[in-house]
């Protein structure tokens, strides 16, 4: 399908329908050209406001099976690489790095700390997404991540480690959390969610297959090398790989992704300008700072930002304590290595699931409420409980409320902010305030506190218990600025829209998801 148009004068609209013949005009231009194809393609003077874009169902839902295939396995493996780097310190602890340090009591605690550090520091960076080709940012990211994960591995001593570990999270800081607020870029809120839970479930399965392989590593007996070093090395040079990969890969938006043919892109710019309206055309390379205003002064990218904040204090402390925690229940270093990864299994499956669930009825809220409430009960179990079955029970319940919490806040705050400028930054003030959250988490499990540490259970099923608490005091909020939004612009009829208005920034049809 040919795309015709003056730079900088026209923009393209498309209409497609099935057994219809496509028309091609000129803005400036009274002849109409006639072309025998399957789409319509309207040319338009850029000051001219898009008119509404319908197209062949069968055919949109063939783009987005195609940058499913192509963007989310790559943002996946990535995240998941990523995840193994920051946690698989440990593994490594149990697997001889104490010793060989010599640590002193709440030295390993600081490894922990410093990447969070580093992390909460060099976030608002993720806002590069929008500014810079994302090919190009995420390549330079990886490259910097692979290179510190890897470099662990030569580390002698505390400060050695400290300094792989700040710049460790100084690059995942400019990666991971930009990565949901790049998917708004190729999915409609509807389908977001689910993506970002596929994305987000790359963390339990980083989490389960780090356990798996620490067994297989840390179980022989490696020569020449401490299993521990080895450890780092295996999980971190492949990232060098994706950093290389990443840079041929990763598409910087849907209209131009390679791996669409022409009439596919013109359905993809068509999704983006249902998405956003007239700025369907231009969302990266520019910020608007008005916008990066609003959402500082609106209470609600705050009120995710508490719940994200509540969920990292046990996001980051139970997959880098777990196998010390299970160690400690009695299993010897190698079983409790293998044991730690089943209960992340079960979380990466729900992560999938209740993603997938909020999605289709749009109740995210609830299904934050219901998981919080989950994980909060495993953690009560962990905190009382004396018997070692009870306890490794509480550990799956944990997990399962956790991470797919975690994997229902970032489509949330995307949801709800009214432009990509208020989307970036809602992400930029999520990051902000949550990563703050494992600055408590990484110093709830001393060593002194052994075997059951219940004062760290405890305070991780409070946060479990607020967390619930702000999603549904959130949701009520978003109920009532829904009726608000009803009484201004009248009850939102399904199918009807104004022309040149998205669906996804503020105006007639923007509402809120609950």
């Amino acid at each position: 399908m040919g795309i015709f148009g003056k730079k900088g004068e026209e923009r393209e609209n498309i209409r497609t329908s099935r057994g219809t013949e496509a028309h091609v005009s000129a803005a400036q231009e009274d002849p109409e050209k006639h072309i025998e194809h399957q789409d319509e393609i309207t040319l338009q003077n850029q000051n001219t406001p898009p008119q509404p874009l319908q197209f062949d169902a069968a055919l949109e839902k063939r783009v987005v099976r195609k940058i499913d295939r192509h963007l989310i396995p790559l943002v996946m493996i990535l995240y998941l690489l990523a995840y193994l780097d920051r946690s698989n310190i440990g593994n490594a602890r149990i697997a001889g790095m104490e010793e060989d340090f010599n640590l002193k009591p709440g030295q390993y605690e600081w490894f922990l700390t410093i990447f969070y550090i580093s992390y909460i520091l060099f976030e608002p960076l993720g806002m590069m997404w929008k500014v810079i080709p994302p090919h190009k940012w995420a390549a330079f990211t990886v490259m910097g991540w692979a290179l510190c994960g890897t470099l662990q591995a030569a580390t002698y001593s505390w400060s050695g480690m400290m300094a792989a570990r700040f710049f460790l999270g100084v690059f995942e800081a400019c990666f991971s959390p930009g990565i949901p607020f790049l998917l708004s870029f190729f999915y409609r809120r509807n389908e977001l969610g689910f993506r970002c839970g596929l994305f987000l479930s790359a963390a339990p399965l980083a989490t389960c297959f780090a356990g798996a392989l620490a067994y297989g590593i840390t179980s022989g007996d490696p020569k020449g090398i401490s299993s521990w070093r080895l450890l780092f090395l295996v999980e971190g040079l492949p990232c060098v790989v994706a950093a290389v990969l990443t840079w041929f890969l990763m598409p910087d938006s849907p209209e131009k992704a390679k791996f669409l043919n022409a009439e596919e892109r013109a359905v993809a710019k068509a999704r983006s300008v249902r998405q956003t309206g007239s700025d369907g055309e231009s969302r990266v390379g520019k910020v608007a700072w008005k916008d990066v205003g609003a959402t500082l002064l609106d209470i609600k990218p705050w009120i995710t930002g508490l719940m994200y904040f509540s969920c990292n204090v046990s996001f980051a402390s139970l997959p880098v304590f777990l196998p010390t925690i299970l160690l400690e229940m009695g299993f010897t270093k190698i079983t409790a290595q293998g044991l730690s990864a089943p209960p992340y299994f079960l979380a990466f499956l729900l992560v999938i699931l209740t993603c997938k669930i909020a999605d289709l009825t749009s109740q995210r809220g609830l299904t934050i409420f219901i998981l919080s409430l989950l994980g909060a009960t495993g953690y009560i179990m962990l905190a009382t409980a004396t018997s070692t079955g009870v306890r490794y029970a509480g550990v799956y319940l944990a997990a399962a409320g956790i991470f797919p919490s975690i994997g229902n806040i970032l489509p949330w705050v995307l949801n709800n902010q009214g432009s990509d400028t208020r989307r970036g930054t809602g992400i930029a003030l999520l990051n902000l305030i949550g990563q703050c959250g494992p600055l408590l988490g990484t110093r709830l499990y001393p060593k002194s506190e052994g075997p059951y540490y219940r004062k760290g259970m405890w305070v991780c099923a409070a946060f479990m218990l607020f967390n619930s608490t702000l999603a549904l005091g959130l949701r009520c909020l978003l109920k009532w600025e829904n009726g608000k939004l009803d009484e201004r612009y009248g009850v939102l009829e399904k199918g009807k829209g104004d022309e040149g208005l998205g669906e996804e920034n503020e105006g007639p049809r923007y509402r809120y998801i609950l």
